[in-house]
This record gives structure tokens, sequence and C-alpha cells, in this order.
């Protein structure tokens, strides 16, 4: 989202969002009149503040709340209205939480081995510069007065920020070198990409709803759907992705590369085979959550091949006489004998009367009429067909600009490795702060 994308989406939600303050501040037992005005034009309670949670003595006040509510709107460019902002409260509080939580075990960590994990404000910073500039294009002032404009303190995105990327670093640098990946799962993986080659193959984003976490499958549905049409109106899915997805895919923006049938939920499979490229699923029920899936693109299985064709043609009627179709042959090989590539066709054939060139795109071989497909078969790369093709159409020279096996390339034994450690680091996390959550004192307000 550029500066001034994301300026406009803080202006247009500026309405609402005093509705998402009045909502948690009644719900926190306050009123917004409890909120005075500090440095950079972000509010501040005053003695009126409340509790909304208390996290082993850690207290999550409500102005807490109301500030992570508006930077969740903000961030992920959706536009708050009074069906969906129970759904942001609860996903600010669940976030606050966690964060408390992980912050609380870094410290822990901090001061049983004598050493320094969490950074200092100048690694932060440093931080911070790549982040806004990675998904808001901006730097962090301009970020930060954007924020202000809305009454969101810089220290609400600094403490989210602070936790998030301190955490996955501790994780990684502390389960990363206890993880190993033996060759015999190198193989059987490469197994499995062998044998889904064949198969339909889909370049997925997808946004996942714990129905365990946000209170049960009807809400977890019920806020994927909110989430679609907030979708559907411009919401950027990386950016709803990064804030309400409990998918491992949430840190890439929902992305899930390519998949395969039979990678994902039986339901999630059955709901790709409906999709075409560019479309956003409705809702697609799971067994313990539900999905929203967008396909980004979509390829045939590895035993097909595709062709990238250009043609030069004559048009004739299908009664045309034996004269009028030498003539254009004679047109047609006139062209050839201009060697022409795929680059420079269309010039080449403009210069010959008559003659038409163009651009056919990718298609399946199997899927042309049986004189393409072998002509496309038996033509190499830039080089025109020959003899001419005759249709009922006219008479067409083919040009092979590019030729490839369906299902694109295999992962190194090496990207492999990375892709299952990656997933065993995102399974030890989750374990990590199930244990965090179990052992702790967490008390709603």
């Amino acid at each position: 989202m550029g500066t001034t994308r994301l300026l406009s989406s803080f202006r247009n939600s500026g309405r609402i969002l005093a509705t998402a303050s009045v909502l948690a501040m009644v719900i926190a037992g306050g009123t917004p009149a409890a909120f005075a005005q500090q440095e950079g034009g972000a509010p501040r309670p005053d003695i009126a503040e409340s509790v909304s949670a208390v996290v082993n003595d850690d207290i999550i006040s409500s102005y807490d709340l109301v500030q992570r509510m508006r930077l969740v709107i903000l961030t992920a460019d959706i536009k708050p209205t009074q069906e969906n902002l129970p759904q942001i409260q609860q996903l600010a509080l669940n976030q606050l939480i966690e964060e408390r939580l992980q912050i609380q075990e870094l410290r822990r960590v901090e001061k049983e081995n004598k050493t320094t994990i969490l950074p200092t404000d100048k690694e932060l910073d440093e931080i911070i510069a790549d982040t806004v500039q990675s998904q808001f294009n901006m730097n962090p002032e301009q970020f930060y007065q954007a924020l202000a404009q809305q009454g969101i303190g810089r220290q609400t995105y600094r403490d989210q920020i602070r936790a998030e990327f301190t955490w996955q670093q501790y994780m990684r640098g502390r389960y990363g070198s206890r993880m190993r990946v033996s060759k015999d799962q190198i193989k059987a993986f490469q197994q499995r990409m062998s044998d889904a080659a064949s198969k339909p193959q889909y370049q997925v984003s997808e946004i996942y709803i714990d129905a365990n976490s946000v209170g049960g499958m009807q809400v977890a549905y019920n806020g994927a759907q909110s989430l679609i049409d907030q979708m559907q109106q411009g919401a950027p899915f990386p950016q709803v992705a990064r804030q309400f997805s409990a998918s491992a895919t949430a840190a890439s923006g929902g992305d899930a590369g390519w998949i395969s049938p039979g990678e994902m939920p039986p339901q999630v499979d059955a709901a790709l085979e409906q999709l075409r490229p560019g479309q956003l699923s409705p809702p697609v029920a799971t067994d313990d959550g539900v999905y929203i899936l967008y396909l980004r693109d979509k390829r045939a299985g590895g035993s097909s091949t595709l062709v990238t064709l250009k043609q030069a043609a004559i048009q004739l009627a299908p009664d045309a006489d034996q004269p009028t179709i030498d003539a254009a042959t004679a047109s047609l090989e006139r062209v050839r004998a201009m060697n022409p590539t795929c680059a420079d066709l269309e010039a080449k054939a403009g210069q010959v009367p008559g003659v038409q060139a163009g651009d056919m795109g990718e298609a399946e071989i199997t899927g042309l009429s049986a004189p393409f497909a072998e002509a496309a078969t038996n033509t190499p790369a830039n080089q025109l067909s020959a003899p001419a093709i005759r249709t009922q159409g006219g008479l067409h020279l083919l040009m092979v600009c590019g030729k490839r096996t369906a299902g694109g390339e295999q992962m190194t034994a090496e990207q492999i490795e990375r892709r299952l450690i990656g997933q065993q680091l995102v399974l030890v996390s989750k374990r990590v702060m199930r244990d965090l959550r179990s052992q702790a004192t967490i008390e709603m307000r």
C-alpha cells in the first residue's frame, strides 16, 4: 500500500474509529471521554482508564485495547462496521495477550541466562524501517505521522513489532539448530512432489480462521464472510492475512505457494477446483476452522506440454480456388524467407501485403486442433512451421516461441530442507505458546 492509499484509508475510516473506541470502552467499563491528548496526537488515558485483561499481573488496559483495534483496522486497510468490530476487538485482545506472554518469557530467559534478547531502541528502529518500507512503502516518520493523525501512538506499533520480530528470532535461534531433516524425509517429499506433478497445481494465498480461537465455527464462518466483504471492497489480501490469519503463512501475507490436491483439507481442494485465477473463494469450512482462498494462478499436470505460440496468416474462404491458395502460400513463404523471430514476427509479416501476424498465447498441445498440435510438436523454437496449415479460415504459419512441461521446476534438496524446518518451527512455536497460556494466569475484565 502506498502513502496516498494508506492516508486515504485513515481519513475514510476516521468516522467509524470513534465507534470502535466507544465499543471497546463500554466493554472495559469506561467512556471515550477518559482519553486525553498526548504528544504526536495519540490519545492517552487519564485516571478513568480501566483494565481489559491481566496476564500474570501484567495489565492490558482499555487504552491498549483501543489502540490495538485501531492499528488492526488501519494496517489491514479494512472498513470498521458494527458487525465486524467484535471480531476486531477479539483479535486485538488475543494479540495483546500473546505478546505479553512472549515478552514475559523473553525477559525470563534474559534474566536466567544473563543475556540480551530483546532489541534496543536503535535496533528496533532499523527493524521498523525495513518493515514499513516493504509493507507500506513509507519511511518510519511518514508512517508514525499517519498513525498519529488517527490517534494511534507510535509506541503501539513499536510494541507489536518488538514482540513479533523478537519471538520469531528467538524461536529460530533456540530451536532451529535442533531441527533435523533426514535424507529419507527429503526423498519422501520429492516423491510426493513427483506424484503430484501429474495433477493440477494451484498458486494460492490463504487466510485461516481457527474456530477454537475465535469462539466456535459459526463465529469463524461469519468472520470470514466479513473479511471477504472487506476485500471485495478493496482491502488488500496480504495485509488482511497478516492481521487475521492463524496460518503459518500469515507472516508472508498468506502466500501458500504452489499446492497440489491432497496437500490441503479436502474441502479446500474442492473449492480450488471451482475457482479461476484472480478469484476469491467464499468461506470454506473445514473440521477445525474456516479458509478464505485467493487463486493467483493455475497450471495443468506435469504430463502436459505447454507451448507459447504466434502465427502469420492469410484469410481465405473455405472454397478458395487453387490459384488463390498458391498465391497465399507464396506470400507466407516470403515471410519465412525473412527469417523472423518471435520478437519481430509481427513487424516482418507486416511488410507482406495480406499477411497478418499475432500472439496466440500459451496453450496445452493436447488442447489444440490436430494440425496445430502436430505443428507445435514438430516445430523447433523460434522457427515457422512447414508446410503452411490450411483451415476453414485461411492459411497459417505457426511459430513456437516457448515450450515447457507443466508443473514447474522441482525444488532442490536444500529448498525442501528449509521448508520442512520452517514447518517444524511453526509447530514448535505453537506448542510453546500453548504451554505458556496453560501455565499463565489470565484474567478477563
